[in-house]
């Protein structure tokens, strides 16, 4: 009899917003993203200079949560779904604890992508969603041990998810997902007409 165990696990956390806190109103969430993104001519700025496609709030924009109300009730929400996913990792926080680095908008038009990343000196990411049409990219999971794969074979095409190489998750509008910061994502070309809007964050250990 074998004993085939799944070690070193990396955790992806799927779940409603509305799980915890006050219910936030999406409508009401995607309008001031539509509004921040209007205002923020530095935002625009930078992207413009950046070549980065549509807009981002990032390098920007720091108190979301202090400009509108909603980001405010946003945040506190977040900050449950970390907690308990912090708690399903098994952190041992000591005398510190997960709290919100930054937070920011992201408008992404037909076409554009967000290229592979980690997020280096945050403890969690994550992102919630605000309009996912028809068409909006998904994001995309690299497992972390792809570089030393050297003389590895691929996995067949209906590998479970813990054994692909590339697992992509289709979040729905008022989802929110999140990761450990060292988790290399992308969101591939947005192929619906229609702008794909989210709310990303990190969080780190003080």
């Amino acid at each position: 009899m074998s004993d085939i165990k799944s070690l070193f696990a990396t955790r992806l956390y799927h779940a409603k917003l509305s799980a915890h806190g006050a219910p936030i109103d999406p409508s009401e969430l995607e309008n001031s993203c539509l509004v921040i993104a209007d205002e923020d001519e530095a935002g625009q700025d930078w992207c413009e200079e950046n070549g980065f496609p549509g807009y981002t709030s990032y390098a920007s924009l720091s108190d979301l949560p202090w400009r509108f109300p909603i980001f405010k009730d946003l945040v506190a929400a977040l900050d449950a779904h970390v907690a308990a996913f912090a708690e399903d990792l098994a952190f041992d926080l000591g005398d510190k604890k997960l709290q919100l680095e930054d937070i920011w908008i992201n408008i992404l038009p037909e076409g554009g992508i967000h290229t592979s990343h980690i997020h280096p000196h945050s403890v969690i990411s994550g992102t919630t969603y605000v309009a996912m049409p028809d068409g909006a990219s998904a994001i995309k999971f690299e497992d972390p041990r792809l570089a030393m794969m050297m003389a590895a074979p691929t996995r067949v095409k209906d590998a479970r998810d813990e054994l692909r190489t590339f697992f992509y998750a289709k979040p729905a509008v008022g989802d929110v997902l999140l990761w450990e910061s060292w988790l290399r994502h992308e969101v591939p070309m947005n192929m619906s007409e229609e702008e794909r809007i989210s709310v990303s964050f990190n969080y780190r250990w003080d």
